[in-house]
């Protein structure tokens, strides 16, 4: 046997430990605070849950039935926060792990003797091991950065089921863990850290879980921001940093990754977004690095401290220093120093000018007379100087720390820190210039054209630079915010520079007209200009997002990029379009196998079409957390994707829980966002070889898989009779539409229709529920109908099992519906089955739920020769098998006070509270919500 078993089972120990520590102080914690019977009825259920979990023992699962249905309101809430914050605690104790078991990653002895650590899959260094050993030169590396972008962007979905509040006592508990591992601690300062952490506890306990009123999108705002000072502020720039001295002494690399955001610009199906609320959010993200900037030149000038007697300096640095406002005789022979004092000042006229003394209140301290920059690029000018007076003076290395990586963090940032998308429905813009066209022509006929006399009649008016809004006609509310809210972009972009919104997304796009439709509205506010050699300001996004949009986006684009208008436009934009496709709502219109194979062949269509036109193509995956909208781990989701259709650009949204999950640490975060850069950088420079020869057989055995997934869907989710009403019953979705986890409603609009209900809460209520159909409804029933019976059906196996060992695409979706069966369960989804109050819809949906579960399962085990789920992925299984016990008893709460509040048994107010409770809790032990 090797040691590498022995360093697994030497990390276990140490979660296992870390979590039984944390779980004794809850324990203590809920005794001292909610008494002994609580902790014991805790406890109680506790084992009843084991022993039912392990054994199937039915007087166990009898003993826990009657325990629960004991309870009374007052204990119910005790025991449902005991088990949630176990989770949480858990969740911790996991990350903190995952943190160990990185900075202990297998090393090897180098040649000259010394020992390296080898690189981990998905790190940067491993990219750049798989790429030289394919023989490409650090040139082509180089190369590859100057046309990438890498932009990961943070949404406002209502997903994130926990506060912000508990979000910091997370942050502070980990760094107690973590600090406590340490050695050599004295047993002072290890007793002072356990009683902080009981502390810590203690505070979690007594804080509500829950929001008792929704966020406002200011509320949104500032959580968003909580990542960039907790991680992206500090980690991006060292990430340019770690990259560049990896590739070559010297490299400056030009930025080509970023964060950027939704929040603030998402209008799609959210009243709450309106122009002030855009605006407001460019401030405060401008606010808050400028304020970052200030921080740093504090900093910096304090260690800068080079003197004149022991060092030459620049003319260039002279003449910086000389326009300081510094005067002071202790700083006559510290040039630097007092270069930096004035560029401070400037910095901090920059935020007087754009924020106000209230937003950056460092810039208070701006000398009179500074000189605002005009540009972040000024700065950066005036951090070169700095710091090519270090390399000249024989002081490169005083440059190679702060200095750096704050020149990095103003390249990057600039003085809006993070791009701002618009996004809004293509129902709105429609409505909205035809009330335009209606009052500027007298006719309202737009409803009555076709799509091709639309087409022809928004063209004209992208010909002229007539403008059609007249300030003597009054326009209804919609049509007036809508076009305020392009007022507001131009502003914005003017005071605050064209990358702070670069981008106008349109969601629900079905033709070219949809595009046509923005661009004439961006043209009524100045952010088109029509001519011979128009010129577009923002890039005009289409989001694709149903299956028949879907598959109708590679003609869409060929119309457009056949259109001579539209090319215009987009050689005005570097002859770059970028396209998003949206995984939540294709997944609930085609089931989870029809949604990765028609994204898949959208992409493929995508790549085929721009190729033809000579047009850059950039991806923006619109993914969710969860397998049922998209998510997955992102590495092996990038490395997935077709041929051609990175190609060094890739946007991707990172919403709700993830968010959190991923970004809370700066540990973790670093290691999401080098993951990134990895991935793009493997799938877009190394060769793609791994189903040559087979593209067509696996290509049609993927369609017709997709065909009966697709049918097997459909049928059940949308032409069963009472399919709604069952949903409605057996899962929480009434009570996770109230909960206060977003600013934006539920639903598009007042309807029961699932058509209408947003894909988030839709696949949340089944996560709840532990039914979990939008992660792999269908893929069982496919394999099934695929392999058939008789002679052909060890072939059709086989060429099954080629494409999951050859193909990774294909790899990924029986991957991803192995865990999501791993995290479904049959007899917990029973019990919520038992809400629905009709015995025969009970039995004849949940009775194929339960069939598909089994198929699915036994079809994963066919095509991986698996034996059990998640048997190459033992982290999970193993952080299941020991989360189970405690995620169960939270279900069986969970059906047991929804039972009572449909009943009317009780208060209403203190059992919907208690609900809200048990859904943050099986959350957070599943890990997952929207």
């Amino acid at each position: 046997m090797s040691g590498k078993p022995a360093a697994k089972t030497e990390k276990d120990l140490a979660l296992r430990e870390d979590i039984r520590f944390l779980g004794r102080l809850l324990g203590d914690t809920i005794r001292e605070q909610a008494g002994d019977r609580v902790f014991e009825l805790v406890e109680k259920i506790r084992r009843n849950a084991v022993h039912y979990r392990r054994a199937h023992d039915p007087p166990s699962l009898r003993e826990l039935d009657r325990t629960i249905a004991s309870l009374d309101e007052h204990e119910a809430t005790h025991v449902v926060r005991a088990f949630s914050y176990f989770h949480h605690l858990a969740n911790i104790a996991e990350d903190l792990n995952q943190n160990r078991a990185s900075s202990r990653s297998p090393r090897r002895r180098g040649a000259g003797g010394g020992v390296r650590t080898a690189p981990v899959e998905g790190s940067i260094a491993f990219a750049l091991q798989r790429l030289r050993a394919a023989h490409l030169s650090n040139r082509r590396i180089i190369s590859f950065f100057e046309r990438a972008r890498v932009e990961p962007v943070l949404t406002a979905h209502p997903t994130e089921v926990q506060r912000k509040s508990i979000l910091n006592r997370h942050r502070s508990i980990s760094a107690l863990l973590a600090e406590r591992e340490g050695v050599g601690i004295p047993a002072e300062r290890l007793a002072a850290i356990d009683k902080e952490l009981r502390r810590q506890i203690l505070i979690l306990w007594k804080t509500s879980e829950v929001r008792t009123v929704k966020p406002t999108v200011a509320d949104e705002i500032d959580n968003g921001l909580t990542y960039y000072r907790s991680t992206f502020l500090e980690v991006i720039p060292r990430l340019y940093c770690e990259l560049e001295d990896q590739l070559s002494a010297g490299v400056h690399l030009a930025p080509f990754f970023r964060v950027a955001s939704w929040i603030g610009g998402d209008r799609d199906g959210n009243p709450h977004v309106d122009h002030a609320v855009t605006e407001h959010a460019v401030e405060r993200q401008s606010g808050l690095i400028l304020e970052h900037y200030l921080t740093e030149l504090r900093a910096l000038g304090s260690e800068l401290t080079l003197s004149l007697a022991y060092t030459d300096v620049s003319p260039e640095l002279m003449a910086l220093a000389a326009r300081s406002p510094d005067r002071g005789p202790t700083r006559e022979q510290e040039p630097f120093r007092r270069a930096l004092i004035g560029v401070h000042g400037r910095v901090a006229a920059t935020a007087r000018r754009l924020t106000g003394d209230a937003a950056v209140p460092a810039a208070a301290s701006a000398p009179a007379g500074a000189a605002p920059y005009a540009s972040p690029d000024e700065l950066v000018e005036d951090l070169r100087i700095v710091d090519r007076s270090l390399i000249e003076a024989d002081a490169a290395l005083v440059g190679e720390g702060r200095l750096r990586r704050l020149r990095r963090a103003v390249e990057v940032f600039g003085f809006h820190l993070a791009s701002l998308d618009l996004r809004q429905h293509s129902a709105v813009h429609a409505r909205v210039v035809r009330e335009i066209l209606a009052r500027a022509t007298g006719r309202d006929h737009y409803n009555s054209l076709t799509e091709v006399e639309r087409q022809d009649l928004l063209l004209a008016e992208l010909a002229t630079a007539r403008p059609m809004l007249s300030p003597h006609v009054s326009y209804s509310d919609e049509t007036t915010e809508e076009l305020q809210i392009l007022r507001t972009a131009a502003r914005v972009r003017d005071r605050f520079g064209a990358q702070a919104i670069p981008n106008y997304v349109i969601s629900m796009t079905s033709g070219p007209s949809d595009v046509y439709e923005v661009a004439v509205l961006l043209k009524e506010v100045g952010l088109l200009v029509p001519g011979a050699e128009p010129r577009l300001a923002v890039n005009i996004v289409p989001l694709f997002e149903t299956i028949g949009d879907l598959r109708a986006c590679g003609g869409i684009m060929e119309q457009l990029f056949s259109c001579a208008p539209y090319r215009h436009l987009l050689e005005s934009r570097g002859e770059m379009q970028e396209v998003m496709l949206g995984y939540s709502d294709s997944n609930k219109d085609g089931g989870f196998l029809t949604s990765s194979w028609e994204l898949y062949k959208a992409e493929v269509s995508l790549v085929r079409v721009f190729q033809k036109h000579g047009v850059g193509l950039r991806l923006f995956h619109g993914r969710g957390g969860t397998v049922g909208r998209g998510g997955g781990p992102s590495y092996y989701a990038v490395l997935a994707q077709p041929p051609g259709s990175v190609n060094g650009q890739l946007r991707l949204t990172e919403q709700g829980e993830v968010i959190a999950s991923k970004y809370a640490d700066p540990v973790v975060g670093h290691r999401n966002l080098e993951t990134l850069i990895a991935a793009t950088m493997e799938a877009t420079l190394l060769p793609r070889t791994e189903r040559a020869g087979d593209e067509g057989t696996f290509d049609e055995a993927l369609e017709e898989l997709s065909a009966h997934a697709f049918a097997e869907y459909r049928n059940l989710v949308y032409e069963t009779p009472d399919f709604i009403r069952y949903f409605r019953e057996t899962t929480p979705i009434n009570e996770i539409s109230h909960l206060n986890i977003g600013s934006r409603p539920s639903s598009r609009k007042a309807s029961d229709r699932i058509e209408d209900l947003r894909a988030i809460p839709w696949v949340f209520s089944w996560g709840q529920s532990r039914q979990s159909i939008p992660g792999y409804y269908g893929f069982g029933a496919a394999v099934r109908q695929f392999l058939g019976r008789g002679k052909t059906r060890a072939r059709r196996l086989a060429v099954l099992r080629a494409m999951y060992s050859r193909w990774p695409f294909f790899r990924t979706i029986v991957d991803k519906a192995d865990m999501v069966l791993a995290k479904a369960d049959m007899g917990i989804a029973a019990r919520y089955g038992g809400l629905c109050t009709d015995k025969k819809l009970r039995a004849a949906i949940f009775g194929r739920i339960k069939r598909e579960h089994e198929d699915s399962v036994n079809a994963v085990f066919l095509i991986t020769g698996a034996k059990t789920l998640l048997q190459d992925n033992q982290v999970l299984a193993r952080s299941l098998r020991n989360r189970s016990p405690y995620i169960d008893p939270l279900n069986h709460l969970q059906v047991d006070l929804l039972r009572r509040l449909r009943a009317g048994r009780g208060s209403a107010d203190e059992l919907r509270r208690a609900i809200h409770l048990t859904i943050n809790g099986v959350a957070a032990g599943l890990r997952n919500s929207g």
